[in-house]
């Protein structure tokens, strides 16, 4: 069963706290998760941030809308109990409590900053996916990181053979391969135009070398690609191998470097850009937004 959002969890939390007592964060996670019926590897499953479990995020956010709500209270760090309006809203058997519902109560208004009415379209949108902030933003992030992705590649393949040769060399660098930027280039040995050859330390001791190939092609690189730089290996005493493309590798090309004994990484197209992304290779920053919470160990009193 897949994670639920966040609004199906409102009600089944409220049920739980109905008993009067106060009940943990934790415990409660626990108790919901086996309520649904979440595997462990649901249970598990992450944020885009890989900060903190999905789960566990949804909970937090159906928590807090109940006590925007007033359905909810804590009275203590780490435990939360059902007021008596939470009380009242159990003894009118709601089939469900998502957002909807709980803008009847003006407390809830005032913290959504909606009319009781309606809501704007984006926010309808995020009720229809049922996503928490962090995962709205998250998945804001990561849709300017595809777009990102897709420009960078039109950019690369639209560069001179010269401009990629270098721009690999820079990667490599970044990377921590090489050593310097210098060292780096005095070992790339250019071989003809369409791309770059050559041997680099694989760290900066040079306690291993690696075989790099970049090729800035259109089309999909097949296994005979593959195969022959497998080849060149030999010939320059070199037991990995990196073999960089604009475009995309066959399954049998991927399939292949899985059987042989040679270490070879295929880099695409779009795991090129990645790196480019994550290593600040052609990109720049334009905003930083620090999301922060309530640091509860301040608030300990001694």
């Amino acid at each position: 069963m897949a994670v639920p959002d966040f609004q199906s969890i409102m009600l089944p939390l409220l049920t739980l706290a109905g008993d009067g007592q106060e009940h943990s964060y934790r415990e409660t996670i626990d108790r919901l998760a086996d309520e649904f019926q979440l595997s462990e590897e649901d249970r598990r499953e992450l944020l885009g941030s890989g900060r903190q479990a999905k789960f566990d995020n949804r909970v937090g956010w159906a928590m807090t809308h109940l006590k925007k709500a007033g359905c909810l209270e804590s009275r203590k760090r780490g435990f939360f109990s059902v007021t008596a309006r939470g009380l009242q809203v159990l003894a009118s058997n709601q089939i469900e409590i998502n957002d909807t519902f709980l803008r009847q109560f003006p407390e809830y208004v005032e913290f959504k900053g909606v009319s009781r009415q309606g809501s704007g379209p984006r926010e309808k949108e995020d009720q229809r996916r049922g996503g928490t902030p962090e995962e709205t933003l998250e998945e804001s992030c990561q849709q300017l990181r595809r777009e990102l992705v897709e420009e960078l590649l039109e950019r690369v393949k639209s560069c001179s053979p010269r401009f990629f040769e270098n721009l690999v060399v820079d990667l490599l660098v970044a990377m921590g391969y090489g050593g310097s930027r210098q060292d780096v280039e005095q070992a790339m040995g250019r071989v003809g135009d369409d791309g770059i050859d050559g041997i680099i330390k694989e760290d900066k001791l040079g306690l291993d070398i690696v075989y790099v190939q970049a090729k800035r092609w259109q089309s999909i690189v097949g296994r005979p690609v593959v195969q022959a730089f497998a080849g060149s290996l030999e010939g320059q005493r070199a037991r990995k191998g990196v073999l960089f493309t604009t475009s995309e590798f066959s399954q049998e090309a991927r399939e292949y470097v899985t059987r042989i004994e040679k270490k070879i990484v295929l880099v695409a197209g779009d795991q090129l850009a990645q790196l480019m992304i994550d290593h600040d290779i052609g990109v720049a920053p334009v905003a930083t937004y620090v999301v922060k919470k309530a640091d509860s160990d301040y608030f300990e009193e001694g």
